[in-house]
């Protein structure tokens, strides 16, 4: 497996949790991935209730969107989302009384068919947490049998640490849910895939894991990108495949969606909250937030402490090897945004020339030519030979380049070229 040792800079929120669940206002985002084809189902001046249903994405791959509060629906307007863009959303005035459609019973959460069991994650709205935001109940809905399941604890990015929370903190809950999910979907066994050099992560699971004699803990090299879904299966398997998991029976869940799936299936509760990493040189206190989704991140920053300054600072939605940098630190939290980090900001390197040293070769996980990608970013025919869209973005090529060239970005300009007229 190729890849580098990363400092991690970790250090700064590892350990550290606040709770921050009074938002004013919360705004959601009518878009799931870059998908806007959505359908509203409310209009200026509604209530809604907690956990209600605001809209739906449209298409094959449907997913609910919900309101993390009760109150009214007061407008629609433009709000800045993780990918950079200013996205339409639903405005919602928090009554501060989590009004609720109705009482969430408890429930044995491996007492679920498997067709129950999909369509309960299916309307909780639950997606992949570690930046994806693929609705997570089409990965169970296959006809392919499943036989291994893998629970990706890696967080190989530096700077964040949400899933190392979310882990330590409900390492119990994240075991009975990964039980829960091999016996309603008859699969053989689980693996929780962790940094070996994360020890306290690894003996929160250790000490607690003795009585689940299908799920063992995997020590995984901490070397970047080992979260990489493909790495990972090829890591703990020791098979690959060509396009998806299930092609050799194992899917891949990102830790905390593995703790929202124990929340729907134990209470019927929707995907309205999660844990964001706010971190970097420029935050006062970075720490780990509990969240509403919907929430403006500038609202959680100001509440945890602020800035140090707001000036010559660079915001990054996720961590800065994968995330979009961003105009400003008011961006809206969403399920698949797990980190805001703000830093000092750098002088800009002009590009030099390519060396032709090769090097973004070398590193890359996905074994395609970056640099050659660059020079035919706009050429389909060129780029189609060359695999581009095996490109999974890690941000290696630029990391490395000594011509301080900006590759990932041509590379993901690569990629829009062949998406156009698709």
């Amino acid at each position: 497996m190729k890849g580098v040792k990363l400092k991690q800079n970790k250090e700064m929120s590892k350990g550290h949790f606040t709770v921050y669940l009074k938002p004013k206002f919360i705004y959601v985002p009518l878009i799931v991935g870059n998908d806007t084809d959505i359908t509203v189902l409310v209009k200026k001046g509604d209530y809604v209730c907690k956990g209600e249903m605001v809209a739906r994405k449209k298409g094959p791959l449907t997913i609910p969107l919900h309101s993390s509060v009760s109150g009214m629906v007061v407008d629609f307007e433009e709000r800045l989302y993780h990918n950079g863009a200013y996205v339409k959303c639903i405005k919602i005035e928090n009554d501060f009384k989590e009004r609720t459609l109705e009482k969430n019973d408890q429930k044995e959460i491996s007492k679920y068919t498997k067709q129950e069991f999909i369509e309960m994650i299916q309307a909780s709205g639950i997606v992949g947490m570690g930046g994806a935001g693929f609705p997570t109940y089409v990965k169970y809905q296959t006809e392919q049998n499943i036989r291994t399941l893998i629970v990706n604890a890696v967080e190989c990015e530096p700077y964040i640490t949400a899933d190392d929370t979310i882990g330590t903190q409900k390492t119990e809950e994240i075991l009975q849910a990964i039980d829960a999910i091999l016996e309603i979907n008859n699969i053989q066994r689980a693996f929780i895939a962790i940094k070996k050099n994360n020890s306290e992560l690894l003996h929160a699971f250790q000490t607690r894991i003795g009585t689940y004699a299908n799920i063992q803990i995997v020590e995984i090299p901490n070397r970047y990108p080992m979260g990489w879904e493909k790495a990972l299966v090829e890591f703990v398997t020791g098979n690959t495949y060509q396009k998806l998991p299930i092609e050799i029976g194992v899917i891949v869940n990102n830790i905390s969606t593995i703790y929202a799936i124990y929340q729907a299936l134990k209470t019927k509760s929707p995907l309205l909250e999660r844990i964001v990493t706010i971190t970097g040189d420029m935050v006062k206190q970075p720490t780990n937030v509990l969240v509403k989704l919907g929430t403006p991140a500038h609202e959680v920053i100001e509440a945890i402490g602020g800035l140090k300054r707001t000036k010559d600072v660079l915001c990054i939605a996720g961590g800065p090897m994968m995330g979009n940098t961003l105009p400003s630190d008011d961006v809206i939290v969403t399920a698949d945004m797990n980190a805001i980090v703000i830093l000092r900001k750098q002088e800009d390197f002009l590009e030099q020339t390519c060396m032709r040293c090769g090097k973004c070769v070398e590193v890359c996980p996905a074994g395609i030519e970056p640099v050659l990608i660059k020079d035919a970013c706009e050429d389909k025919e060129v780029l189609k030979k060359l695999q581009v869209n095996r490109c999974v973005e890690c941000g290696l090529c630029s990391y490395i380049c000594p011509a301080k060239i900006k590759v990932r970005e041509y590379v993901k300009k690569a990629k829009e070229t062949l998406r156009k007229d698709a």
